[in-house]
């Protein structure tokens, strides 16, 4: 059995994540942390991931970016693999993030779905063939109305799909209500509508001439989201230092 240390508990994918653990028989939770310090759960929820003792095999955080700095620093001092799930973190951070994956095992994803990451591929293979065939690829994300960070690293993930298939010419541009300028050849469009209780729904679109191709993922429950951290989770357990992601985990 594998124990885990979630990291951001109190949150509505920390209470997910605690949900689907008790129905696996193959994890167990030992420990949580949140701010908002809660026993709901049935295990110790800590203040600050400093108090945590118990020992773990893996870490999954589902917190924000303002409490990633310290949990790197934590799993990197006790060598314990993490899950970092956690979106809208900083080029430094995604640095630091980086530079401790040296020393341990780190998974870091914007998005823990199979489908998610099965569309990254698809939208790839279709940038390939149509951005040399001038059609111009388009993102449209839509999340709840508390997603704090614009666009989602699910959106940033796809545009750097797009670029890959491109060849890596394209750069991504964030709105244009600010600009009085035909549409660059060579960008990416990222729109983020946010709202009510979306749990998440990505569409990309490849707009050629007289015609519309559109790869669509709508998530409606953020089960899926857990189920891959768990999944992820079992991937890491024991491994060495390495940066990995979910095409990792899905083979």
């Amino acid at each position: 059995m594998i124990s885990v240390i979630l990291h951001g508990a109190c949150g509505h994918m920390g209470r997910v994540v605690t949900e689907i653990a008790a129905a696996d028989p193959d994890v167990t939770i030992v420990a949580g942390v949140d701010a908002y310090g809660d026993t709901y759960a049935g295990y110790p929820v800590y203040k600050s991931i400093g108090e945590c003792t118990e020992a773990a095999d893996v870490i999954i955080d589902f917190s924000t970016a303002a409490a990633v700095d310290a949990l790197i620093a934590y799993g990197t001092e006790r060598n314990i693999p993490m899950v970092v799930c956690t979106t809208g973190l900083s080029d430094s951070q995604i640095e630091a993030v980086r530079e401790a994956s040296e020393h341990v095992a780190i998974l870091r994803s914007g998005n823990m779905s199979l489908g998610i990451n099965l569309l990254m591929k698809l939208v790839r293979d279709a940038a390939k063939t149509l951005t040399k065939n001038g059609y111009d690829p388009e993102i449209i994300e839509e999340h709840h109305r508390r997603k704090i960070d614009a666009p989602s690293g699910t959106a940033l993930m796809l545009a750097d799909s797009v670029n890959e298939g491109a060849g890596g010419t394209y750069t991504n541009t964030y709105g244009r209500h600010e600009r009085m300028e035909a549409r660059n050849a060579k960008e990416i469009g990222i729109s983020s509508i946010r709202g009510g209780s979306i749990v998440g729904v990505h569409d990309v679109l490849f707009a050629g001439q007289d015609e519309v191709i559109e790869l669509k993922h709508t998530a409606y429950s953020r089960a899926i989201f857990a189920k891959g951290a768990f999944a992820a989770a079992k991937f890491l357990a024991g491994r060495g230092p390495g940066l990995y992601d979910m095409s990792d985990v899905i083979g």
